[in-house]
């Protein structure tokens, strides 16, 4: 589904040809052709094929040449052609590639590349930030305890504010809705904590298993999502933090504080009285004014 809502990117918003999408992505032309005919909600599957590999003997031979050459300087690691040459002393007739893939992947998983980190400078239309808070509304005369979705642009601090009654992947998908609506366009990618309902499993690294319904989002709206590190407080939430209208511009303790004081900030009682509505279906109107460019 990534790929799939890449490809879909490059088509629609930056009106690239299937053969520059080819190119770029090393797909065929036919299977980039194939993807954009189907539904955008639709994840392409390849079924390889079961049976033993070459490779399946020698994988433990290699993590732990692997593991070795992590407590060696990095001059006096072995390459993955040296790896490749010895078992290939030891019986192995498999292609070079498999080798490399393998390592690559390993290496992957053992998170040994380079940490990246989100940008605290953002172009025009770049990026937009999402999180929620939970805030109280009185309904029906009732008090409840509110979830309150907050968008914000990363460039121009325009905000959106709208509150459900929990975080649920339609009221999810509705404050995107709302909110893409009330900005009158889409940004390339948006920033998100690791929130249930968007990652399924938190991998090393980067990795994340992506919630299918939360991709089928991304790829409709053609935006590319990313989420910050765990346990990384430079990227993570500091709704503790510096409020709004004391932190206008990032700091060094707010690596996503457009979105995150942006919370601090609506519980400031002067811009957030005590909604009172008959209906949760009202409950986003008296909101709706609590957004600006």
């Amino acid at each position: 589904m990534d790929m799939l809502g890449k490809v879909r990117r490059m088509h629609m918003r930056d009106r690239l040809s299937i053969s520059e999408i080819a190119r770029r992505t090393g797909l065929s032309r036919n299977t980039v052709r194939r993807w954009l005919r189907a539904p955008g909600d639709l994840e392409p599957h390849y079924e390889r094929s079961a049976g033993r590999r070459k490779l399946t003997d020698y994988e433990a031979i290699l993590i732990a040449a692997l593991k070795a050459d992590r407590l060696r300087h990095k001059h006096s690691r072995r390459t993955a052609r040296a790896l490749f040459l010895q078992i290939k002393a030891q019986g192995y007739r498999g292609g070079y590639s498999r080798v490399t893939d393998f390592i690559r992947a390993w290496r992957s998983e053992s998170s040994l590349g380079k940490q990246a980190f989100v940008p605290l400078s953002f172009e025009q239309g770049e990026a937009f930030q999402f999180d929620w808070s939970e805030e109280g509304v009185v309904v029906g005369g009732v008090f409840h305890k509110a979830q309150v979705a907050h968008m914000k642009l990363c460039a121009s601090r325009g905000f959106f504010l709208v509150a459900y009654p929990s975080q649920s992947h339609e009221m999810l998908f509705d404050a995107h809705t709302r909110a893409f609506s009330a900005f009158g366009g889409v940004p390339k990618r948006g920033i998100y904590d690791n929130m249930k309902t968007a990652v399924d499993k938190v991998s090393r690294g980067k990795q994340r298993a992506v919630n299918a319904r939360f991709k089928a989002l991304c790829s409709h709206y053609l935006f590319e999502p990313q989420f910050c590190n765990v346990a990384s407080g430079w990227e993570g939430p500091c709704e503790t933090g510096h409020p709004f209208w004391t932190c206008q511009r990032p700091c060094s303790s707010c690596a996503k504080p457009s979105c995150d004081s942006q919370v601090g900030s609506a519980r400031w009682p002067k811009c957030w009285p005590v909604c009172r509505v008959m209906d949760w279906r009202l409950c986003w109107w008296p909101l709706r004014w609590r957004w600006r460019m």
